[in-house]
């Protein structure tokens, strides 16, 4: 079994409006040392009866294909835990 954490953020230079709302009210609820704050989203993904370098390959396929808008997203792919059975 394969535990993997995929990390989306959005890329560099595109606007993160929601990141900006974030901001906002941290500042209005005291925390007036946060600089900026930009917005992502993390999927934890088990993948049973494969190896790590089939689960690899298998994660970045799924980012590609739905998890990331890839024109407008980065992802990254962290394998958290593989247990051999």
């Amino acid at each position: 079994m394969i535990r993997a954490r995929i990390t989306v953020t959005l890329k560099n230079g595109v606007l993160d409006p929601q990141g900006k709302a974030i901001e906002g009210s941290l500042s209005a609820l005291g925390f007036e040392n946060v600089d900026s704050v930009r917005q992502g989203k993390v999927f934890d993904v088990e993948l049973k009866n494969t190896s790590k370098s089939d689960a690899e390959q298998s994660l970045k396929a799924m980012c590609d294909q739905l998890l990331a808008n890839t024109v407008i997203e980065d992802f990254s792919v962290t394998i958290i835990q593989a247990i051999d059975q």
